[in-house]
């Protein structure tokens, strides 16, 4: 009785294993599309702040043409009237005046050049922030489509390995269960562990050997007086072979 209730605890143990293994799994792929996520909000708004540089660069390539074009024609106007000026006082004030308007359009015409370079080089920088958005549009797809499958897959499992929780309790008795149960809600896995050459496995500190001399006897379950898990001597549970590819785990047995 005491081996059979050992070997459906090593088994129950072995189910709560991978159900703490997919669960884990669960609770980090989110995080993995979370990153991914925030990634991309950063390429995105890099890719605003580089189209608010663009528009303001653009409008001011606008202002200045304008601005060119309309002392351009205010020069103009000015050549006209010189070959009407009266005396020379208006001449020169004439000349003063297309002079400046001369002046302030190279100016312009030197912005000009310069702002038209900015774009240029703002918008080959958009170009690559663009690139990196669109690569990030693929993984972010590809991440959450495979999370999908991952999620369903997991709860898949899980459903099963509930199943089979459902199982074990049936197999093993109510007072040693809700005893696995107590110290499962108040320990990390595991919470029944070997112990081999009087060390448990769980803690790795030696039990006493009056306590390993009635492990041995195999006649009650015993607890570690250190870490409070449930212990039972190796040599009780045969090692399992190893494992060839898949693991399928051992049922439980009714």
């Amino acid at each position: 009785m005491y081996l059979k209730q050992i070997e459906q605890l090593v088994v129950l143990q072995k189910v709560d294993d991978e159900i703490v293994i997919l669960q884990e799994e669960l609770n980090k792929a989110p995080l993995q599309i979370a990153e991914l996520e925030k990634r991309h909000q950063e390429v995105e708004d890099s890719a605003g702040v580089i189209r608010d540089k663009l528009k303001y660069l653009s409008d001011q390539q606008k202002r200045l043409e304008a601005e060119i074009e309309t002392d351009s024609v205010r020069l103009k106007k000015s050549k006209s009237k010189m070959m009407m000026v009266g005396n020379t006082k208006e001449y020169h004030a004439m000349m003063r005046e297309m002079d400046n308007l001369e002046k302030q359009n190279r100016g312009r015409e030197e912005e000009k050049i310069t702002v038209a370079e900015e774009l240029a080089r703002q918008g080959l920088e958009l170009k690559s922030v663009e690139e990196r958005k669109a690569k990030l549009d693929t993984e972010l797809h590809a991440a959450r489509q495979s999370l999908d499958e991952r999620i369903a897959v997991a709860k898949t499992r899980l459903a099963e390995l509930d199943k089979r929780r459902a199982e074990a309790g049936t197999a093993v008795p109510k007072p040693i269960l809700q005893r696995y149960e107590f110290i499962r809600s108040r320990l990390k896995n595991p919470v029944i562990v070997p112990v081999e050459a009087g060390i448990c496995s769980g803690c790795h500190i030696s039990i006493p050997p009056q306590s390993f001399i009635e492990l041995q006897k195999g006649i009650q379950i015993l607890s570690c007086p250190n870490c409070q898990r449930l212990i039972y001597w190796s040599d009780h549970i045969a090692p399992e072979p190893a494992p060839e590819g898949a693991e399928p785990a051992t049922e439980i047995e009714e």
